[in-house]
């Protein structure tokens, strides 16, 4: 695949979105628990994509091997989930102008300027 984006970019990418998404979790009038649950285990994974910062081409096989490094044996699942849902996330920052766009603006959202969010992300990147 010619021009691919390196996955550690795309990944700091998904993270300041991830950090905006806080807002609205914060605000929801229900048991956020599994909430924060996934926002965790999605969080490290990609953290962790970004200090290994696989090669594009490996990415798929880093995602899937990633639930086996995980140290408790019960988010191995969730892992993997979140692993799909990243690899998606990857594909369409390759594939969908508009996503493109959103993650290279820094992955704005309405809950940034939010006063109830205890912070915002303020970290634009451009990914090529």
């Amino acid at each position: 695949m010619a021009d691919l984006v390196r996955p550690a970019e795309v990944c700091k990418a998904l993270l300041a979105a991830l950090e905006a998404s806080e807002g609205q979790r914060k605000r929801r009038k229900r048991d956020q628990t599994p909430d924060a649950i996934g926002l965790t285990v999605k969080r490290e994974l990609l953290k962790r994509a970004v200090e290994d910062d696989p090669e594009p081409e490996a990415f798929e096989e880093w995602l899937l091997n990633y639930p086996a490094t995980c140290e408790d044996p019960e988010l191995t699942g969730p892992a993997s989930a979140m692993a799909r849902t990243v690899f998606d996330e990857w594909r369409l920052a390759h594939s969908m102008g508009e996503f493109k766009k959103w993650l290279d603006s820094g992955a704005p959202s309405e809950d940034v300027g939010d006063p109830n969010q205890k912070s915002s992300h303020s970290n634009v990147r451009e990914i090529k």
